[in-house]
């Protein structure tokens, strides 16, 4: 490997090596400390915006949409969780640069073409599987196993005759709180899904209470915010992996291990593993298993599409240009055999005097 000035030709030492590698930590980390502060400030907002797809569907099977924490420390961890995770996903394009700039000079021009393509498309396809999670895969998920619980063993309520000269109170039902209640005042919040009322507090305040209402359900769905919170981690990282499969199918197809025409003949036994992969690394329901093997799947043909556009034999060393001339590492020059050494003076075309007849005492 050599240094990054491409008009310093000599190759780095270990020590070079060394304080190359220490600096580019020291940039890596400059950059995640700043984005981490950040993410701790923004990750009660991130994780309202995670719960809220199941909170969307509580609300739709008018169960309650609160979430349960058991733990006193449950709900502060699921925060820290959250913000780590979201600083490792920002700053995983800086890690990367700084990774990337520390091993370039070291890589032949193929290598660094393999990169160039790979990691945009891998950075795509992550960000494309996180938002097909959220905004496709969790809303069908859990509306299904939601609505699973609360119809399992539900038993019709009965309807009877009230006594006669039955008075009903007449509560206002309203899309939200009043803006200043009295104490006293009852009312229900559709949005909540609770009956609230305003209660005095000692320093003289009023604060708003209130107590769920749940609609008849054969299971009462109420879930731990830790729980929800891995599962949904779970579902992304199985995901992310997942949508991966046209990066491993090309590095397989320029490594010359598989080819297009083998990977179509397959088609069948892929869709298979397709199956397989859905149902190993989803939760046990069929739904979220359908949802993660069609895209595996239709990842599988892209993958092929892709070696079609990037075929093998633009990405090997073969395939370089005659002017590239970089086939060795980015920094080094090529040594021409042919040449003759620079102490060295060329010989005469007639060769040494002796082959042209004689010293130089001959007769003239």
């Amino acid at each position: 490997m050599t240094a990054n000035d491409p008009s310093q030709r000599h190759e780095m030492t270990l020590g070079d090596h060394l304080e190359e590698l220490r600096m580019r930590l020291i940039l890596a980390l400059a950059g995640v400390l700043p984005v981490l502060i950040a993410a701790l400030a923004f990750g009660r907002p991130l994780l309202a915006f995670l719960i809220e797809p199941l909170r969307t569907q509580l609300h739709r099977a008018s169960q309650p949409s609160g979430l349960l924490a058991t733990g006193p420390f449950e709900t502060f961890a699921v925060y820290f969780q959250i913000s780590l995770i979201a600083t490792v996903l920002i700053c995983s394009p800086w890690i990367i640069y700084q990774l990337w700039k520390f091993v370039a000079p070291g890589l032949y021009a193929n290598e660094r073409r393999f990169v160039h393509i790979l990691v945009p498309l891998s950075s795509v396809l992550t960000i494309t599987s996180a938002l097909f999670l959220y905004f496709v895969v969790l809303p069908v998920i859990l509306a299904f196993l939601i609505n699973f619980g609360t119809q399992l063993g539900l038993n019709k309520t009965p309807t009877v005759e009230p006594p006669a000269g039955a008075v009903f109170p007449q509560i206002p039902v309203l899309g939200g709180d009043p803006p200043d209640p009295k104490p006293g005042d009852l009312w229900v919040n559709t949005d909540t899904m609770q009956l609230r009322t305003a209660v005095p507090m000692p320093n003289g305040k009023t604060a708003r209470v209130g107590a769920e209402l749940v609609a008849g359900a054969g299971i009462t769905q109420q879930y731990r915010v830790s729980e929800y919170i891995k599962t949904v981690l779970n579902l992304a990282l199985a995901f992310g992996v997942g949508f991966q499969t046209p990066v491993v199918v090309l590095l397989l197809g320029w490594a010359r291990i598989i080819e297009r025409a083998w990977l179509a003949k397959y088609r069948r036994y892929a869709f298979a593993v397709c199956a397989v992969l859905g149902a190993v690394l989803t939760p046990a329901d069929p739904l979220s298993m359908i949802l993660l093997m069609i895209p595996l799947y239709l990842l599988y043909e892209l993958g092929m599409f892709l070696l079609v556009v990037f075929p093998p034999g633009k990405m090997t060393p073969g395939h370089e240009s005659a002017d590239a001339g970089d086939e060795s590492p980015a920094g080094t020059t090529a040594e021409t055999p042919d040449a003759p050494p620079a102490d060295k003076p060329a010989e005469p075309d007639g060769g040494t005097p002796e082959a042209n007849g004689g010293s130089d005492d001959g007769d003239t």
